[in-house]
């Protein structure tokens, strides 16, 4: 069963964080990791590029001259592709990027990608974070407290206003709840923040 160090927000320690091998020491599965993050990021895209063929532009309805006899090219249409102020050949038009992973390939993605965090050493807990205010000071101290560099993920279990204030003005540092937390976040960051309670939620719900 693996553990880690448990600190306070002045980057005391306090403990250590036992942690459950069916959550945080599975066995690597790349495919599972790739598919997810694939179909994470597809679902990000909006997917509204929209351009008109020949048959929505407007006006075009008669011949510009006839077939033979001028010593132009023969044109059917002023709103042909060739034409300025005409359709556009295979047009874009909305679709959704959607693409399917099944509950449990999703589950174990994410058990891989906490436990990259472990083994890489880029998991750190905290006992708690509450912060007195919602300037971005105080969070900025917990952070520099805890020695979190590079692209910081913040973990709490439970959504806190003054803390998501306190984060969104620091490059680099995203503060989300466990539940919303994706794969994709996850290995994209150089470094997890976890609440114990965070922590023990992931535990009871990917076990």
């Amino acid at each position: 069963m693996p553990s880690i160090v448990l600190l306070n927000q002045l980057g005391q320690k306090v403990g250590d964080l036992q942690l459950s091998a069916n959550v945080f020491a599975v066995e690597d599965h790349q495919q599972a990791v790739f598919d997810t993050i694939v179909a994470e990021r597809a679902a990000m895209r909006q997917g509204t590029q929209k351009a008109k063929t020949r048959s929505e532009v407007s006006g075009g309805g008669r011949k510009p001259w006839r077939q033979k006899g001028t010593g132009r090219a023969r044109q059917g249409s002023t709103r042909s592709p060739q034409w300025r102020g005409g359709g556009v050949v295979f047009a874009p038009t909305p679709r959704s990027y959607v693409m399917k992973v099944n509950k449990k390939v999703v589950r174990l993605a994410m058990k891989c990608a906490l436990t990259y965090k472990v083994q890489e050493s880029k998991l750190i807990a905290l006992n708690e974070l509450t912060l007195e205010n919602f300037k971005t000071k105080g969070l900025v101290e917990v952070l520099n407290n805890v020695k979190a560099e590079g692209k910081i993920l913040v973990i709490t279990k439970e959504a806190n206003d003054l803390l998501e204030l306190a984060g969104r003005n620091i490059p680099n540092v995203l503060v989300e709840t466990a539940s919303h937390v994706s794969v994709y976040q996850m290995m994209n960051a150089s470094c997890v923040v976890m609440t114990q309670d965070a922590v023990a939620y992931y535990e009871e719900v990917l076990k």
